[in-house]
């Protein structure tokens, strides 16, 4: 390489250069660090340039961090441009080779540590050798070997960690030598340190091109990759590995000892900074369990940090966030394999390990404790944010319930057993059959205690602040109880705890204005009403008054993109109490102004314009496509009252009126092509058709 010729030059020549151009001694580093990392040569003289190497890295290291990463320059990361000025990249590949020969003849742990320190304090601060490292598969592989030593496994899973993040293919974990017997060598806390690895290789990259996420452009990519992707092989391979699921509930649902002294909130508070770096929190970890392995026995379990001679130097708070952080990743991880190809043999095993009720035991000491009031200012309110790792894990775990419960019949093991008498005595009071999943469910796999997982989620919800960032994943999740077949007895559970009205206090009364919280209200309003005369009558006891109901149309009618589920909802509901007039629904359709205002034709084809007209066939995308669904929903019910015609005439009328002839209906027409050549060649999405097929046809099908 072009840069190497320094490394041969006079020590004396080289020295007075280095003197002058203030490099710190690190170029006469490097060259004893060749000269003595030979195969024949004494590893301890490679050894002490190496600490001193790694000394000087560490500190610029820690300092870009601390600033967030900033870009390098020379005046503030001056031994870190060093390494840039003798050729970035290409210099580092020549060390990473020597390192690697280090590592191949080397037995001293110590030596290994410092190694891996001098590789991730470059990856830090130089981007360029975290690209190269990342495009070396046999050394990321290699990477993965040195796991087996536990006094080196921290540097090296945060090390691999940063160069999978860069990576620009997926590692395929197949390919790591002897995986399952790695995995099963781990301790649960070297486990939940992989966790963060794992993340990695099983998420499906993200493009990060929003053109790239319509449904043109992924019908595109389909076709282009019929086969597995790289991150479903890699899901496969981890259920293959025995025990490996078992150990992730183990950890997901394991105790903390936590204090509850009122300082916690300001130790966290404090101690902010430092958390949102993992590699800060791993050490100080490491440190506290080292010490306590040297006054006592070696021990992974809790019990070890607790008794740790530096238990008083580390707030109690950081060993309750340094858990936290890691049942992130676990969540995460588990979260993701249940929305994999293999989601029933997952769901089997979190079923079969008591992954739920040991969530619901964590409930109230771990997840949402209840010091973590509404008077504490949440950092950066907003669905994305991850700033605080009590944030992360308070939305992991509702993601993870989503996933769980969202049209499976496992959805039923949130519940304890008197909840599930409960809707039992539903279906009987209301003289129809209980659903099969519920009548299916293992009652040795439900919930503990005197409230199941979702009723005390639904009590977390409504005491939730107007301005809290849970309250989107909050009502996902409930809401992915009740998606599916319509169960009466589940939407009558959740009615009778006030869910309804809560919901519109939220809508008309509390003033939000998020479009993601605001969108999945109405979902879940959706669902909470589909079909149901009871939810109508309490929607308007509640909307009793002209003013309010304005306000909620407003609502409505502010974002259809965000509002057309419920706008479906209503549609197929006051189809079906048409078609079955006994005397409660009669009185229902009289004088529910929700149902009347939807009775009226010309609303109906309002709403019909405006969803065909906010939509094309370039633009569609997985959260908008539910507009074209309910402009159909419309129009197959108009066609079942022979009234067709008429809607398609009124299209057309509306098209002349905005002297714009086939703007809709060319649009549509282009819609429905599209519609036949997306849906009906992909499993999934004809699941959802036939879900609403049962909708439209008004029978609650499997």
């Amino acid at each position: 390489r072009s840069q190497l010729f320094l490394f041969f030059l006079p020590g004396g020549l080289l020295q007075e250069r280095d003197k002058r151009a203030k490099w710190n001694g690190i170029p006469t580093l490097l060259q004893k660090l060749y000269e003595s990392s030979h195969p024949n040569s004494d590893l301890s003289h490679a050894h002490s340039f190496l600490k001193v190497l790694s000394s000087q890295l560490s500190m610029e290291a820690m300092s870009f961090v601390t600033e967030d990463r900033k870009t390098a320059q020379e005046s503030t990361f001056p031994n870190t441009y060093t390494f840039d000025l003798f050729g970035g990249v290409d210099v580092n590949n020549w060390l990473e080779f020597r390192l690697t020969a280090l590592f191949l003849l080397t037995v001293n742990d110590d030596l290994v540590k410092d190694c891996l320190s001098v590789l991730y304090n470059c990856c830090i601060c130089t981007e360029g050798v975290t690209k190269s490292l990342a495009a070396r598969d046999d050394f990321v592989l290699f990477l993965f070997t040195l796991m087996t030593n536990k006094k080196t496994f921290l540097q090296t899973a945060t090390l691999i960690e940063d160069i999978l993040g860069v990576k620009k293919e997926m590692i395929q974990l197949e390919g790591i030598p002897n995986l399952s017997g790695l995995v099963q060598s781990f301790d649960q806390q070297q486990l939940a340190n992989f966790c963060r690895i794992l993340s990695v290789t099983i998420s499906e990259p993200d493009v990060g091109n929003d053109d790239k996420h319509t449904l043109l452009a992924k019908n595109a990519q389909q076709k282009r990759n019929a086969s597995p992707s790289r991150a479903e092989v890699n899901q496969v391979t981890l259920l293959n590995i025995p025990g490996f699921i078992e150990r992730l509930c183990k950890l997901a649902t394991r105790k903390v000892s936590e204090a509850t002294g009122a300082n916690f909130l300001q130790e966290l508070e404090d101690w902010y900074t430092w958390l949102d770096n993992a590699l800060v929190l791993d050490a100080l970890m490491q440190m506290a369990t080292e010490e306590a392995e040297q006054s006592s026995t070696e021990s992974s379990d809790e019990s070890s940090l607790a008794t740790s001679p530096l238990r008083h130097r580390l707030p109690q708070s950081m060993k309750i966030v340094h858990e936290i952080m890691y049942k992130v990743e676990v969540l995460y991880v588990l979260c993701v394999l249940l929305m994999g190809r293999q989601r029933n043999q997952v769901h089997k095993m979190l079923a079969e390990f008591r992954l739920i009720p040991g969530l619901n035991n964590l409930f109230d000491k771990l997840i949402w404790r209840k010091y973590t009031a509404s008077n504490h200012v949440v950092h950066g309110q907003n669905e994305n944010c991850d700033c605080s790792p009590e944030i992360s894990f308070k939305i992991q775990f509702l993601r993870l319930l989503q996933s769980f419960s969202d049209h499976h019949e496992n959805k039923y093991l949130l519940l304890n057993s008197q909840e599930l008498n409960e809707l039992s005595a539903i279906s009987m009071k209301a003289n129809i059959p209980e659903v099969e999943a519920l009548v299916n469910t293992d009652r040795s796999l439900v919930c503990d205690g005197k409230k199941g997982l979702l009723t005390r989620l639904l009590a977390v919800m409504k005491r939730e602040p107007p301005d809290s960032s849970f309250r989107f994943w909050q009502a996902r999740a409930v809401e992915s109880f009740l998606r599916g077949a319509t169960s009466y007895a589940d939407q009558m559970f959740l009615l009778k705890r006030g869910l309804l009205e809560h919901i519109l206090f939220c809508i008309i009364d509390s003033g939000c204005t998020s479009r993601d919280v605001l969108q999945s209200y109405f979902d879940l309003l959706g669902e909470l009403m589909k079909f149901n005369i009871d939810a109508f009558k309490r929607f308007n006891k509640y909307v009793n008054t002209p003013e309010k109901f304005q306000t909620f149309l407003t609502q409505i009618n502010s974002s259809l993109v965000d509002s057309n589920m419920l706008v479906r909802c209503i549609v197929l509901s006051l189809d079906r109490f048409e078609n079955v007039l006994y005397p409660p629904v009669v009185e229902v359709l009289s004088e529910c102004c929700l149902l009347s205002y939807m009775a009226r034709v010309e609303n109906r084809l309002s709403f019909l314009f405006r969803l065909i007209n906010i939509i094309n066939v370039q633009t569609l995308t997985q959260e908008n496509v539910s507009c074209l669904n309910t402009s159909l929903v419309i129009l197959m019910l108009a066609r079942r009252k022979a009234k067709l015609p008429f809607y398609l005439n009124a299209l057309r009328e509306k098209e002349y009126a905005e002297k714009y002839p086939g703007c809709l209906l060319n649009n549509f027409h282009n819609l429905l092509r599209f519609w036949q050549r997306h849906y009906l060649n992909k499993d999934k999405d004809s699941t959802c058709l036939e879900n609403v097929s049962i909708w439209c046809m008004g029978i609650k099908g499997k």
